[in-house]
């Protein structure tokens, strides 16, 4: 049976796209069938993150009807396949994105996942991401104006009659400041699925076109985003011992 979950939030810049591209990566990984699809068609980034933005069929030409839905789907070396958006501000012309949920459901059986990059805020691209999906994750930052936000896209999606199956909190620094994982399911009724917290080494794999669970694959948000996909498929993951665990280990094996 093929899950249609929906990556969504209030506003711009929480990190949805690293989340997507990651957690398909890390789904393929466990042997899941996965397709990531950047609904995001004014603003696209999902193409950019995984090294194939120069793709030469886009959602886009599916959009407008004039290229078929296969011949959109690219394999990504990470083990999963990506639809990318265009960049090009003109392949906007003509694009009907009411059309997205029809897209999406003629992709039904041919994966165990299809993962939607969704645009930001809530106007007609995002509702139409989340009408194409079932089940909808909110990512969010844990800092009060981008809950806030959230909140809206948690409405709205109850609004369209979506199941909303958890909050993934990203760029968690553990500062005094930022809500805590409690106030946050608090605040939008939702429970949290995962706590990424900030690593240096998401920006270092951005700019090398790789998800984070293959370029740095020890890094905490790697860790957390694998968690994540076990998560998803109710699995067991055993975690990659980390440069510090093992050399904790070796000390204390010399010491005993």
């Amino acid at each position: 049976m093929t899950r249609i979950i929906v990556f969504s939030s209030g506003k711009g810049g929480v990190g949805k796209t690293m989340v997507v591209s990651n957690l398909a990566a890390a789904l393929a990984d466990l042997g899941e069938d996965v397709i990531a699809i950047d609904a995001n068609v004014t603003t696209p980034n999902l193409g950019l993150h995984l090294g194939i933005h120069l793709a030469p069929k886009t959602l886009h030409d599916v959009l407008k009807g004039s290229v078929r839905l296969r011949n959109a789907i690219y394999p990504h070396p990470s083990g999963f396949k990506v639809i990318p958006a265009s960049l090009n501000v003109n392949d906007l012309k003509g694009v009907d994105v009411g059309r997205l949920p029809e897209v999406t459901l003629n992709l039904l059986g041919r994966a165990d996942f299809i993962i939607l990059d969704c645009a930001a805020g809530l106007g007609k691209e995002a509702t139409s991401a989340l009408s194409a999906a079932d089940e909808v994750v909110i990512v969010t930052n844990p800092d009060l104006p981008s809950v806030t936000d959230a909140l809206k896209t948690v409405k709205i999606a109850e609004e369209l009659g979506k199941k909303i199956i958890g909050v993934v909190v990203n760029r968690v620094k553990g500062k005094r400041h930022e809500l805590t994982k409690e106030q946050i399911e608090e605040f939008l009724g939702v429970p949290v699925i995962a706590m990424i917290p900030e690593d240096k080494h998401v920006s270092e794999a951005i700019a090398a076109k790789q998800p984070i669970v293959h370029y740095k694959p020890d890094s905490p948000a790697a860790r957390e985003i694998r968690k994540l996909a076990a998560w998803f498929t109710g699995r067991k993951i055993e975690e990659r011992e980390g440069k510090l665990q093992r050399l904790f280990r070796k000390l204390t094996s010399w010491l005993s």
